[in-house]
């Protein structure tokens, strides 16, 4: 049976094109184009999964979210949202959101998230605050980042490429998969900005380690863990 998924958002072009990607996934998406209508959908219980925009008219998503959360309705919720500063993030995630997505984002990585959290099995609003390969730790919340309690400082687009990493841990991630992912570009560059940044985590994440965890996997791109 095909899984079914509410996404709540009021940009019709935004709506349009999560619809049918979705729809083309073998999903099967209801859209609701205010935060009024999606709660009135949402309440129903029959959704596996929610993308919920966060500024909506009518009634906004946090609203929206606190409203599902104290029915009691433990669907996941996936919020979307221009806000990306680490406040917005933190106030989403501990607000009853299941994960949180910053606008504009690519379609890949909606749907690897969406497709983590419809395998997880459904226990309530716990909400994921933690990304771990082995050793190797990410808070999500304080934005700290140890590898056998060691504390490793990452700029802010190594934290974003390690969480990318960390999010598709033993799969392997391709240099376009990391451009839409990590630098939201839908083209190719032209540059090594990839290898670079990859270079550069490779040295704070494996330095001083008898076992590295980030692999090349020649002609295809990276693979954090595990490679057999």
């Amino acid at each position: 049976m095909s899984q079914k998924i509410l996404v709540v958002e009021d940009d019709p072009t935004t709506a349009d094109f999560i619809v049918k990607s979705l729809t083309g996934e073998g999903f099967v998406v209801d859209h609701a184009p205010d935060g009024r209508d999606g709660l009135f959908h949402a309440t129903d219980g029959s959704y596996d999964a929610i993308i919920l925009d966060r500024m909506l008219p009518g009634m906004d998503g946090m609203a929206v979210l606190a409203a599902l959360r104290a029915a009691k309705v433990a669907t996941p919720v996936i919020i979307l949202s221009n806000l990306g500063a680490v406040d917005a993030r933190v106030e989403g995630l501990t607000s009853g959101a299941n994960d949180y997505l910053v606008k504009p984002f690519a379609f890949s990585e909606l749907l690897a998230r969406l497709k983590l959290l419809l395998a997880k099995p459904s226990g309530g609003t716990q909400v994921e605050t933690m990304l771990a390969c082995e050793d190797l730790e990410m808070n999500l919340l304080s934005r700290r980042v140890t590898r056998a309690g060691k504390r490793i400082d990452l700029q802010p687009r190594e934290f974003r490429l390690l969480e990318y990493l960390l999010r598709h841990k033993e799969q392997v991630v391709t240099r376009t998969m990391m451009l839409e992912g990590v630098w939201e570009y839908h083209f190719d560059p032209g540059t090594n900005v990839v290898d670079v940044h990859v270079s550069r985590l490779r040295r704070k994440v494996d330095d001083g380690f008898d076992k590295p965890l980030v692999h090349t996997i020649r002609g295809a791109g990276y693979m954090l863990g595990k490679t057999d």
